[in-house]
């Protein structure tokens, strides 16, 4: 079941200047609630972040961030959590006969203390892939 989908802005620090401050898509997805309400997930809560084109930092660079604020500001364990940044078909060229392919790109952090550090990246495989592919088309 979908519990956020919208644009979600994020604080930088610094004070007034809001360095790494941005925005992206964020949805959020709790496969614990709704039809699969008999069925016990390790990881229920699936969060996928796609960057913006009119935001000043992307998700990529800023991860562990935005990761300790989602989970903080939606009481989410994260533990029980898989982070997911989506990045769509590109094409690009004179005639866009060329493309970048989307990508599905799961993020690890190791968490101390209620923030998200040490960002590993890995490539999304099946079946996870599948789950993810069908909630965003849903």
């Amino acid at each position: 079941m979908r519990i956020y989908d919208s644009t979600y802005y994020w604080e930088g620090w610094g004070g007034k200047l809001q360095l790494a401050s941005g925005k992206c898509r964020l949805r959020i997805y709790d496969r614990s609630r709704g039809k699969n309400t008999g069925i016990s997930f390790l990881k229920p809560y699936i969060v996928i972040v796609s960057d913006l084109p009119d935001s000043k930092m992307t998700v990529r660079s800023c991860a562990g961030h935005i990761a300790t604020t989602v989970t903080r500001e939606f009481n989410m364990d994260p533990d029980r959590m898989l982070w997911v940044e989506y990045y769509p078909l590109v094409t690009y060229g004179t005639n866009f006969e060329y493309a970048i392919p989307e990508q599905y790109i799961a993020v690890d952090f190791e968490w101390h203390k209620d923030k998200a550090l040490h960002p590993q990246w890995r490539e999304l495989k099946s079946p996870l892939l599948d789950t993810v592919k069908d909630l965003i088309a849903t």
